[in-house]
């Protein structure tokens, strides 16, 4: 009986400090104290959804801070409180119970700002990455009502600016988040559907292959290569690889970054022979089939 007498209180203390959220007294230290604990409460996402008047002020955490962006005036303890607020709508946008009232609530809008900054300092980054944790832990889910909220809105473009000038955590997290939209079919559809949205994404995965190649890191380049060959799935996207996928990606040079990592090695193989395959043309110009 003693450990659930400890949950017990455990749970008073959980319901009193998302009562302390409403009131901005005491909301600061509630955010830190329900921030600690998400891990440790599985249903605390219903709770914060359900409870008056906690999301929004969630949301007016946010939207304190907008002011802080432009100028980037963004402090640390300005940019550690509100990545409280955001780990909590985190906790929210990853509940199978929240999720859909948090995206036909249009939430993950409110932090697109911030993915728009382009402060290098640390306060920032934080921000950032903070807030593109909010957006993976939707597309972790693997639900297609996630990959066709996203696709009306300009995750995509924000991601690729991230994952061309960002830290090398953000980089992971915004392509991991590009690779989850290109896996979903109507994902891999919406960026081949033209040929400037499909250039843009080959162009970035070719300036980042160009800065692996200089400073490797092999998580980042596993997510890369997975983006390339999803896109090799798609016979348009395919023409146009074979023309600029990067030599470094067909040659040795990330051979010893991926010595132990078998599975991006088997992607890497994948790839390269879904490019080769109906290539082979005889005299006449009939392709031949593949051998």
């Amino acid at each position: 009986p003693v450990p659930t007498a400890l949950a017990q209180v455990d749970r008073e203390k959980i319901y009193q400090w998302i009562n302390e959220l409403s009131s901005p007294e005491t909301r600061e230290n509630a955010l830190l104290e329900l921030s600690k604990k998400r891990e440790s409460v599985p249903d605390l996402a219903p709770m914060l959804w359900h409870s008056f008047g906690t999301i929004a002020a969630l949301l007016q955490e946010i939207v304190n801070i907008y002011p802080s962006i432009n100028p980037p005036t963004l402090t640390a303890h300005q940019s550690n409180r509100v990545c409280n607020a955001l780990a909590l709508l985190q906790c929210v946008a990853s509940h199978p119970e929240t999720r859909s009232a948090f995206l036909a609530a249009h939430i993950p809008l409110f932090l697109y700002p911030f993915l728009h900054t382009v402060s290098k300092t640390r306060p920032f980054e934080y921000l950032r990455l903070t807030s593109l944790g909010v957006i993976g832990a939707l597309v972790k889910t693997d639900e297609q009502e996630v990959i066709n909220f996203l696709l009306t809105t300009e995750i995509i473009p924000l991601c690729l600016r991230i994952m061309e000038s960002g830290s090398e955590l953000s980089k992971t997290v915004a392509t991991f988040i590009l690779q989850k939209i290109l896996l979903d079919d109507t994902g891999l559809a919406y960026i081949c559907q033209t040929y400037e949205r499909f250039s843009h994404v080959a162009m970035i995965l070719g300036k980042m292959v160009l800065q692996l190649s200089k400073e490797p890191s092999a998580r980042l380049l596993k997510h890369v290569v997975r983006c390339y060959l999803r896109l090799s799935d798609n016979p348009r996207a395919r023409e146009a690889l074979r023309q600029c996928l990067p030599d470094q990606l067909k040659d040795t040079t990330f051979a010893q970054v991926l010595k132990d990592d078998t599975t991006t090695k088997r992607w890497l193989a994948q790839l390269v022979k879904n490019l080769q395959e109906g290539q082979v043309t005889d005299p006449r110009g009939i392709p031949l089939p593949p051998q």
